[in-house]
């Protein structure tokens, strides 16, 4: 069976952004993270599935943890899916990173970055 556990809407404030300036001020991330994965049978084991909490814990890992401003949303995604990835069940990962206040040219759209990891 083809399961996927997730975490949708979970809404982080932190000081990430490209320009310097995104980094004075913290403002709205909104995460929802799809994790994959293949068993068969029944589940009724927490090792035998993926717990969402670590979703979310993944998530607070990279943006609240972050040494440094992460300046691209590509490269916030991309470390999200480098800590969800690993149980060797796990077919894929899908990250999609919601910046609701960032800077447009003129207001309106919702950017989005969504990246999807498939295991080989």
């Amino acid at each position: 069976m083809h399961w996927r556990v997730g975490l949708e809407g979970y809404e982080v404030m932190a000081r990430h952004g490209y320009f310097d300036h995104e980094h004075q001020d913290e403002q709205p991330f909104v995460f929802t993270v799809w994790v994959a994965f293949d068993r068969a049978g029944p589940i009724t084991e927490l090792d035998e599935s993926i717990n969402y909490a670590d979703v979310q814990a993944a998530i607070d890992a990279v943006v609240l943890h972050a040494t440094a401003p992460i300046r691209l949303l590509e490269d916030m995604a991309q470390r999200i899916i480098e800590r969800l990835n690993q149980p060797p069940f796990v077919s894929s990962v899908t990250v999609r990173i919601e910046k609701p206040d960032a800077p447009l040219p003129h207001p309106g759209g919702l950017p989005v970055v969504e990246a999807v990891w498939t295991s080989s």
